[in-house]
């Protein structure tokens, strides 16, 4: 007999879709609105498979390896990897980026302030 954390296990791996890919349609959804604001799903080679872009720049990102990732100031990324955010974001060139943030930590309102700054500071 199954249990209900079984059941649950179960259901989470027959789910292709994981929690990172939810909040980011979130912030997708939140954000779309604003001027200049869109969504690929295409991706490209270096970064990610679905990207936000502002004026045609990645500002917010779900990378290949399905980390959510947030284009910032450098000054503002070493705080936040000091801090445990995350770390610099590498592009599996062996070199992190130094205003690429890859986020491992934080609520989805954390996540959706870290795009609102990461459009703030590509849009301008």
């Amino acid at each position: 007999m199954m249990t209900r954390v079984g059941r649950l296990r179960e259901r989470a791996v027959a789910d292709p879709e994981n929690e990172t890919e939810k909040r980011f349609r979130a912030i997708v959804e939140a954000l779309a609105r604003h001027p200049g604001v869109s969504h690929s799903n295409q991706g490209s080679r270096l970064f990610g498979s679905s990207a936000l872009k502002v004026h045609d720049k990645i500002f917010a990102m779900v990378s290949s390896g399905g980390q959510f990732v947030v284009k910032l100031p450098k000054a503002r990324v070493d705080a936040l990897v000091t801090t445990g955010v995350g770390e610099r974001f590498d592009a599996n060139r062996g070199r992190p980026m130094k205003e690429w943030l890859e986020v491992r930590s934080g609520s989805f309102e954390e996540w959706l302030q870290l795009a609102r700054e990461a459009l703030e500071f590509v849009g301008t």
